[in-house]
């Protein structure tokens, strides 16, 4: 799949040597004029100019060793004519060692002990400059987790909408004089079963949600439900949280499609993965614009708030949602863990109806272990020691809240039809 590709169920669809100074720059010799390099000395393959010859990197060893022991060697076959090859090089040291002199490696351009220190202490500072030079949080991890990290950070630029500017088309819920009017195809049915309202109240939370507006031109729009606790007052809402819900699942879906390890798996894999994933995705993507300390989600001009009577905190810490956005904001994670805790959810194996079961817990793996090591590279140490199991521990409770309100939904679904096609298309025939 492509980023532009719609789906086919609804919207689903290293460090250098220092011990000498080579008198020009490291050449690649695989890729010398296409043809590979032997050691002039043993005719090994050669991995660069030492000592102003091309040498193997033993024959370089050799060389440096030999001159600074300076010690005058002998033939043990008194012939001093030895053939040296691969082979051979180790049998006789002088033969080895009038080769080298006979190839052209000067004993000049040895350096000292101090100068081999220096340019080691050098290598050493220019790369902890490089390191440096990284931008935090990516120091220490490998260039594929580095890399993996770009993308998903990539991805999430391109499809989350922080300000909600694209989100226009959506219903408001309607205020009447009298108060939340029932809709007409709700009468019948309630008049014929009083149990719907209790069944409504028993899978709606009995918190209530406001709602405010902030208009272009700075004006201001509030809507506060009933004061009434009889499961009728989140009527007028549904259709709102319904858009809502659909915009924000569009940007997940978008965001899936285009990292391209997703792309490559096929699309009924895609499908379950994402039919399974994409609420705790977006819960994760929510929990960033909530306010602990107003108990706000911020979305742009559109902010949402669980009143509570009583006017604290201990009710709405009752609701396991509610009590989840305070958990997992308290631990105040870094965006590139926010994106590594999505790709976690919906590279899970173990959703209903995925086939390449082994594909897909290897991306999972890479990613878990791509956030532990960001965790490691990018937090003080022991302060944060257990951040990684933490955040296992929050996927797993978001795990049990997907179920949850999986099952709710559909109740709700039901008993006063709400939902948008992509809704039905996503909660349907999937088990948490």
């Amino acid at each position: 799949m492509r980023p532009g590709e719609s789906w086919s169920h609804a919207d689903l669809g290293r460090c250098e040597g220092a011990d000498s100074v080579p008198e020009n720059p490291a050449i690649d010799v695989d890729k010398d004029d296409g043809a590979l390099q032997v050691c002039r000395v043993c005719g090994d393959k050669a991995n660069g100019y030492h000592f102003n010859v091309m040498t193997c990197e033993g024959c370089k060893g050799f060389f440096r060793r030999a001159m600074k022991r300076n010690v005058r060697l002998r033939c043990p076959f008194r012939k001093g004519t030895c053939e040296i090859t691969r082979k051979t090089r180790r049998q006789c040291q002088a033969c080895r060692l009038r080769k080298c002199l006979e190839s052209g490696m000067k004993k000049e351009m040895i350096m000292s002990d101090a100068a081999v220190e220096q340019r080691r202490a050098l290598i050493k500072r220019k790369k902890r400059e490089r390191i440096e030079a990284q931008p935090p949080g990516v120091q220490g991890l490998t260039e594929e987790q580095q890399e993996l990290i770009r993308v998903l950070m990539d991805a999430q630029m391109k499809t989350f909408d922080t300000t909600f500017s694209h989100f226009k088309d959506f219903r408001l819920p309607a205020v009447l004089s009298g108060g939340c009017e029932i809709p007409e195809f709700l009468q019948a049915s309630l008049m014929d079963d009083p149990a719907t309202w209790s069944r409504i109240k028993e899978d709606l939370s009995p918190l209530k949600i406001s709602l405010q507006l902030r208009g272009e031109d700075g004006s201001v729009w509030n809507y506060k439900p009933p004061a009434k606790n009889d499961g009728k007052e989140i009527i007028p809402l549904l259709p709102h949280l319904a858009d809502v819900s659909t915009y924000m699942f569009k940007g997940v879906i978008n965001f899936a499609k285009v990292i391209s390890y997703f792309r490559d798996l096929p699309i009924e894999d895609q499908i379950s993965l994402l039919k399974g994933a994409t609420f705790e995705m977006c819960i994760l993507r929510f929990n960033t614009m909530f306010n602990t300390e107003t108990g706000t989600w911020e979305c742009g001009r559109l902010a949402y708030c669980f009143e509570d009577p009583e006017g604290g905190v201990q009710k709405l810490l009752l609701d396991p949602l509610m009590k989840f956005h305070y958990m997992l904001k308290k631990l105040q994670l870094h965006k590139e863990e926010y994106v590594l805790m999505q790709a976690m959810s919906l590279f899970s194996p173990d959703r209903p109806g995925v086939v390449q079961r082994g594909v897909v817990d290897q991306l999972q793996e890479r990613v878990a272990l791509t956030l532990k090591a960001y965790i490691e590279c990018s937090r003080p140490y022991p302060a944060h020691r257990f951040l990684f199991l933490k955040i296992m521990a929050v996927l797993t409770e978001l795990r049990s809240i997907n179920a949850q309100h999986t099952q709710r939904l559909l109740r709700i679904q039901d008993t006063h039809p709400f939902a948008t096609p992509l809704m039905r298309e996503l909660f349907s025939s999937t088990d948490g």
